[in-house]
């Protein structure tokens, strides 16, 4: 009588308890596709292979642009492109080379997984925000010309946010607008 209970107990509760288990490991049709376009591509690899590439001159040559690039002492020029004129015009001195507003300091996604499968969700920049996975904007580090210090400057094609004022090249030349003070204004003496 005591095995027939438990043999009853494991076939009304733990049978239907491992079927719902292993339905939800069921590959989707995302996995079978998955799996189907590895197998070709790995026909394709095995009929064709690697290209026979023996230089290695592209790598080397990204080699060196990386390396220059992490100079500390690269100045540089910034032109933006002016469909009024048809040319390049001046900006401004920079140092270093654009960095595109797209670009993210941490790693823009996370894996989080759960107790049946895991998922790539994104993941906030360290200052809490989801930046774009593309974007126009780039961030240009300009000498202000009015002083010594180096300034980032983010540019897109149709704006440009700066903490100071442009160059008149970088400018038509129109009346400079008046900048409201940010001091609390000071009462009359009478």
């Amino acid at each position: 009588m005591n095995t027939f209970i438990k043999t009853r107990f494991f076939v009304l509760f733990f049978l239907p308890l491992i079927a719902v288990l292993a339905d939800c490991n069921e590959p989707s049709s995302d996995d079978v596709q998955r799996r189907q376009q590895e197998q070709i591509l790995m026909e394709g690899t095995a009929q064709i292979g690697m290209p026979a590439v023996k230089n290695f001159r592209e790598r080397r040559l990204l080699k060196m642009i990386l390396e220059l690039r992490d100079q500390n002492d690269v100045s540089t020029f910034t032109y933006l492109w002016s469909d009024y004129q048809g040319k390049w015009v001046f900006f401004c001195h920079s140092i270093g080379y654009g960095i595109p507003y797209a670009t993210q300091y941490t790693n823009p996604q996370k894996v989080d997984c759960n107790t049946s499968r895991c998922a790539t969700l994104p993941q906030a920049d360290p200052n809490g925000l989801f930046s774009p996975a593309s974007a126009e904007g780039t961030w240009v580090m300009c000498k202000d010309p009015k002083g010594p210090d180096v300034k980032p400057v983010y540019i897109e094609p149709r704006s440009i946010v700066s903490p100071f004022e442009l160059p008149d090249s970088a400018v038509t030349p129109v009346a400079t607008p008046r900048v409201p003070s940010t001091e609390a204004p000071k009462p009359d003496k009478k």
